[in-house]
């Protein structure tokens, strides 16, 4: 069983459904991604995740508990999207507040604080007022409130969206720090480089429901492209490659194939160079990210529409 499980969560507002039939597990130690489009239903999972809205159908559990149980909150952080902090209050006085609502003893709270802040870099800031952080230093102050209470599990909206891009590598460093500290990371994030550089696993969400979830590593090794630019080529050698490979396109001397994966390639450059071609340049164009979630938000789209 995963540290966080989702069994058939469903949320339904009236006649709209903001969640269907979801299920997922998250093991502990690993950085969990979930991506979506906006309306997608992320938030509406989180909420649920956490407790903070109650499903339809199903259940959620965290840390062995279900989310509606208060003590599985004491082993969770969450920085939401759009939080607001106190701007009258001292960062190192934010964070001694929120690590006492953990449950830490005062000397406890002091040194947590003290501790969190120089991890996401604002160790000489604890002493300013929040009202005079610029978004980026908020943003980072919020990282460290998810962190004070040491929770097992952290859940992150949007962690890096007002971060300049050395403020989003030092996010990266922190959450990969925290995975090799055993902790659990559930990462929701527009940026989809930042997820394919840090996430283990990867769930992506579209109208309520997954259409897609696995390792990353998995979701990105399916098929792919390869561009050979060569001379040549027989009419009979490409009814040969025809039947073996997906022939995308050939225009000229430039020749497009999908295989299945990158041991075929190999293969492929061996038969035309026994079929007699002559090969100039070859550019194998490898699967993102970006273009497995844009592919499957389409076809949900056109399957729906």
């Amino acid at each position: 069983m995963g540290i966080i499980e989702a069994r058939n969560l469903t949320k339904v507002y009236g006649r709209q459904v903001a969640c269907r039939e979801i299920c997922l597990s998250v093991e502990e130690g690993q950085i969990f991604g979930l991506l979506g489009p906006n309306g997608a239903g992320k938030s509406t999972l989180v909420k649920m995740l956490l407790g903070l809205v109650h499903p339809t159908s199903g259940e959620a559990r965290v840390a062995g508990r279900s989310s509606l149980d208060p003590r599985s909150r004491r082993e969770v952080g969450f920085l939401p999207e759009n939080f607001r902090f106190h701007g009258w209050l001292k960062g190192q006085e934010l964070l001694i507040f929120h690590a006492r609502l953990a449950g830490l003893g005062v000397e406890d709270a002091w040194r947590r604080a003290d501790e969190v802040l120089e991890l996401v870099g604002l160790a000489g800031d604890g002493r300013k007022l929040v009202a005079n952080y610029s978004k980026g230093m908020q943003q980072r102050l919020g990282l460290a409130a998810a962190l004070v209470g040491d929770p097992r599990v952290v859940f992150l909206d949007e962690p890096t969206s007002a971060l300049d891009p050395l403020g989003r590598r030092r996010v990266r460093e922190i959450l990969l720090m925290l995975k090799r500290a055993g902790k659990t990371i559930f990462l929701n994030s527009h940026l989809l480089s930042e997820v394919e550089q840090v996430c283990d696993r990867v769930a992506i969400i579209n109208r309520g429901a997954v259409v897609a979830e696995g390792r990353l590593t998995d979701l990105l090794a399916g098929p792919r492209e390869v561009s050979v630019t060569l001379t040549g080529l027989e009419r009979e050698l490409l009814e040969e490659l025809q039947q073996r490979f997906s022939i995308l396109e050939l225009k000229g001397d430039h020749l497009r194939v999908a295989v299945g994966d990158r041991e075929e390639i190999p293969t492929l450059v061996a038969r035309l160079v026994a079929g007699g071609c002559r090969i100039y340049e070859l550019t194998p164009h490898h699967n993102s990210l970006e273009e497995i979630f844009v592919n499957l938000v389409r076809e949900g789209e056109q399957t729906c529409g």
